[in-house]
């Protein structure tokens, strides 16, 4: 029997592929896995009886991944799971800053006890206009599932679209649109762009990507949108570019104190993945991956840990072993086999940064014995018997 926690609400669509040898505890401390939205973790201390954490969505700046890893702990994600709904905000977000809709609507609101309103309305609505995004350039700056899914829709809605990645996977890859034109040196997505929106994580090598000198090489009149995440932008450098009349809109997905009422600012409360349909793929894609895990041993879509797959467990015996990534760990590994005569089937190793993780199926059953050698390897984090 296997129990789980949930720090937020997660969508029953996602909790209900839970069989019934999985239970819901109120006590995190007895938790195996941990479900997870923007509730933060940084502050928490982690039972040993932790092995996973799986967060519904994509951002995962609200655990703390290092400290996780160093006890052993898989943290999940959920990427691509709630990619359409951003897309489809990012072009509400795109058409809101090209026609002043806003104002528009707020008119009709301060003017609904008019009763000419209908007639006062064709005279103000010239204050309103705007201008089409059809023909314009719009550069994207990370093609990730987000980023992919934007400019090929882009693409569709008669744009001009530039793509800026250097890191991009072959999936992306094979899912962007021929006719983007894939730049390899950001400064062109800068130079040449009318709207600029950027969908990559944010790490220390990203924060501030859209800095004074970047926003310094754009276009006059250019519009940024931001639905990753406010720190990829300096936003008093945006402010500064908005009043000096370099930046026609910002669209940031990120109310704060700098942002928030200011002129030439369309500010949301973090709606990107606020739809009933993300909020559900995100839950089962979660679900989906704490059981692999806890059942299986594999590891998919980890942020923390090598994505790690086998298969479903058909051997009498499966081990885990999360460990540091450094040289003859799979020797000493071997080695405890081979003394206590365990035959394995099939093994695999996989690394990434400072950790690794190591599978092996055994043709017989795997004993605590066998794991507590296992454990006592210098580098060795975790073990565990996953059958």
């Amino acid at each position: 029997m296997y129990k789980y926690a949930c720090l937020n609400p997660i969508a029953s669509v996602g909790l209900n592929r839970f069989t019934v040898d999985y239970v819901k505890t109120e006590d995190v401390n007895e938790a195996e896995g941990i479900l997870v939205r923007s509730a933060s973790m940084h502050e928490m201390d982690f039972s040993d009886n932790l092995l996973c954490v799986a967060r519904a969505g994509a951002g995962v700046n609200n655990i703390p991944l290092d400290e996780c890893a160093k006890k052993g702990i898989v943290v999940f994600n959920t990427p691509g799971a709630n990619a359409n709904a951003v897309k489809e905000l990012v072009f509400a977000g795109m058409l809101l800053a090209e026609r002043d809709i806003i104002g528009g609507v707020q008119w009709v609101k301060d003017n609904a006890n008019d009763e000419n309103i209908a007639k006062s309305a064709e005279k103000a609505k010239k204050a309103f206009a705007g201008g089409e995004i059809q023909d314009k350039k719009l550069g994207v700056i990370g093609l990730g599932a987000i980023g992919v899914r934007v400019a090929n829709a882009a693409k569709h809605m008669g744009m001009e679209v530039y793509g800026y990645d250097p890191y991009i996977s072959v999936a992306a890859a094979w899912s962007l649109s021929r006719d983007i034109k894939h730049v390899t040196n950001i400064d062109e997505i800068y130079e040449k762009c009318d709207i600029i929106t950027i969908h990559v994580p944010l790490l220390d090598s990203t924060k501030g990507t859209i800095s004074k000198d970047a926003i310094n090489k754009m276009k006059e009149g250019v519009i940024i949108l931001n639905f990753a995440r406010d720190l990829l932008v300096d936003e008093q450098a945006v402010l500064a570019g908005i009043k000096s009349g370099k930046i026609k809109k910002y669209v940031s997905d990120f109310a704060n104190t700098i942002t928030a009422g200011q002129e030439g600012c369309i500010v949301m409360p973090h709606l990107g993945a606020s739809t009933e349909e993300a909020e559900d793929n995100c839950a089962k894609m979660a679900v989906d991956e704490v059981r692999n895990y806890l059942e299986n041993g594999n590891i998919i879509n980890s942020v923390n840990f090598p994505n790690c797959d086998m298969g479903v467990c058909n051997t009498e015996g499966r081990i885990a072993i999360l460990h540091a990534n450094q040289a003859n760990m799979i020797a000493k590994f071997s080695s405890i086999f081979g003394e206590l005569g365990i035959n394995i089937s099939d093994f695999t190793n996989k690394s990434k940064g400072n950790y690794a993780y190591t599978l092996a199926d055994a043709d017989s059953p795997i004993t605590e014995e066998i794991a507590k050698k296992l454990t006592e390897i210098d580098g060795v984090i975790r073990v565990r018997v996953v059958k």
